[in-house]
């Protein structure tokens, strides 16, 4: 496989040696019955695991990011962590939060590998991305109307 500066930058790919495991999923079809979170495969950050603690036969795994990343964060909702979709089961500070591993994630995936201090990629919710972006356009717009500097400065100039 190739990665480029902009994947080396942005993930946690650069650690890794020949050999080391990493979680590969086949994409989905258009045509497939969603039955999940929307997970497009593109790292947003690196985030550290601050701490796993056993939970009967799960695990509870917290997990540090960048405060501005954490404004996508929400109870209950999705996150991915190093290519796997998970639910956020608590928020815990303003730098971190909480996802509870099943005994079957902890098998087929390499999170059942890392311990603390590791360092995971961290994909963000993208319905939550588009809907701040779309916020923001349309509070640029209501402040200025739209011109063509507006349009140039969004790309569709």
């Amino acid at each position: 496989m190739d990665l480029s500066p902009e994947t080396l930058r942005r993930s946690n790919l650069g650690d890794l040696s020949p050999g080391d495991m990493v979680n590969l999923e086949r994409p989905m079809r258009l045509s497939d019955r969603l039955g999940g979170h929307l997970v497009l495969g593109h790292v947003d950050e690196v985030g550290t695991i601050r701490s796993i603690a056993r939970e009967g036969e799960s695990v509870v795994m917290a997990v540090q990011v960048s405060p501005e990343g954490m404004r996508y964060i929400v109870e209950k909702g999705s996150v991915c962590i190093d290519g796997v979709s998970l639910t956020i089961a608590a928020i815990r500070d303003n730098t971190s939060f909480e996802v509870a591993l099943i005994p079957h994630t902890l098998k087929v995936t390499t999170l059942g590998l890392k311990g603390p201090g590791g360092r995971v990629n961290v994909e963000y919710d993208i319905i939550g991305k588009y809907v701040e972006k779309l916020l923001t356009l349309k509070e640029d717009q209501d402040k200025r109307g739209v011109t063509i500097e507006f349009l140039r400065e969004h790309g569709f100039i």
